[in-house]
């Protein structure tokens, strides 16, 4: 007759209860509830009672109406009359509003003498674009190197970049102005543009990204053949879109805003950028009064440039700005 086994009072597992597994209703029990997505991904502000929400809503508001205040002011006080400026600097609708002083900044105003604006725009955007594509270049190589390769000297190399970070930046306007002398520099373009080509924070911004780029990718690139320059360049370069435009932007609003080094490093009005043509202007360079009006309108002009970079790349830099924070 054929054997039927039957499991042993005493073997092991025979009368035993089932572990909780998985899919049992006390592992289901026991496991923690999984948080809602919907929930993290609502404003901080929606998480509040409506009340409190809408009161929040409205201190929003209110902070942000102050807050372009001084913006609105400039826009309004450009387009009006000298007098009238002088007269009610703080009203937001002009008596009578005149195009007069863009015209005279732009060189388009007869009869009275015209401000050099388009001059001082020229230089600006030629120094800006020459420091800026400088910077996202040599900062990237600089970050790069100090991340990935292993040289003597390299920890001590970035204790330098950091010490530099600290130091004010009036602290070396006379030491940059004998070695601009000495050098033969001294108002051109090239004293202008050359001691802007490195920034520290740039080369500390850079390191931290490129710290967080995973080395298996780099070095899945290095046994296909390719070298250091290589890997830099068409790998790890491409993949650090968020903090290029973040260094770009940074770079772009420095140099643009620039004042104190083109205050040491040039000295004719040849080579005045917005910055420093707007201080001599303001400083009662071109004719006498307030010139409120036109004042304000050079000085709208000005920041339009900076604020349409910012605006249109604000995701990418606030991105970027993030990136390297934690290492993967």
């Amino acid at each position: 007759m054929p054997r039927t086994d039957t499991p042993r009072a005493d073997a092991p597992g025979a009368d035993a209860p089932r572990a909780a597994g998985p899919g049992t209703d006390a592992s289901r029990a026991d496991a923690p509830r999984a948080a809602d997505p919907r929930a993290e991904e609502r404003p901080v502000l929606g998480r509040f009672p409506g009340p409190l929400r809408y009161l929040g809503y409205a201190a929003l508001a209110g902070f942000a109406l102050l807050y372009l205040l001084p913006f609105l002011l400039q826009l309004v006080n450009s387009v009006k009359t000298d007098p009238d400026a002088a007269a009610h600097p703080m009203s937001l609708l002009p008596d009578g509003g005149t195009l007069a002083s863009y015209r005279r900044l732009f060189g388009l105003a007869d009869g009275v003498e015209n401000v050099p604006f388009l001059r001082w725009l020229g230089n600006s955007v030629v120094v800006t674009v020459l420091v800026t594509a400088g910077r996202v270049l040599f900062d990237s190589m600089a970050g790069y190197a100090l991340a990935r390769i292993r040289f003597p000297g390299r920890r001590l190399l970035f204790a330098f970049v950091l010490a530099v970070m600290a130091v004010p930046g009036v602290v070396l306007l006379i030491p940059k102005f004998l070695v601009l002398k000495s050098f033969g520099m001294f108002d051109t373009y090239s004293g202008m543009v050359l001691p802007l080509l490195v920034d520290a924070a740039g080369i500390f911004i850079m390191k931290q990204f490129f710290e967080s780029v995973p080395r298996e990718i780099e070095e899945a690139a290095r046994i296909d053949g390719a070298g250091t320059f290589r890997i830099f360049w068409s790998v790890v370069l491409p993949m650090s879109r968020p903090s290029l435009i973040t260094l770009t932007v940074l770079s772009f609003q420095g140099s643009w805003n620039e004042f104190t080094h083109f205050l040491v490093s040039t000295q004719s009005s040849d080579h005045d950028t917005l910055t420093t043509g707007l201080a001599h202007f303001v400083a009662g360079g071109l004719g006498s009064g307030t010139q409120y009006p036109l004042k304000l309108a050079a000085a709208l002009v000005s920041t339009v440039p900076v604020a349409v970079l910012f605006f249109c790349f604000q995701r990418h830099f606030v991105r970027g700005a993030n990136s390297g924070s934690s290492k993967g």
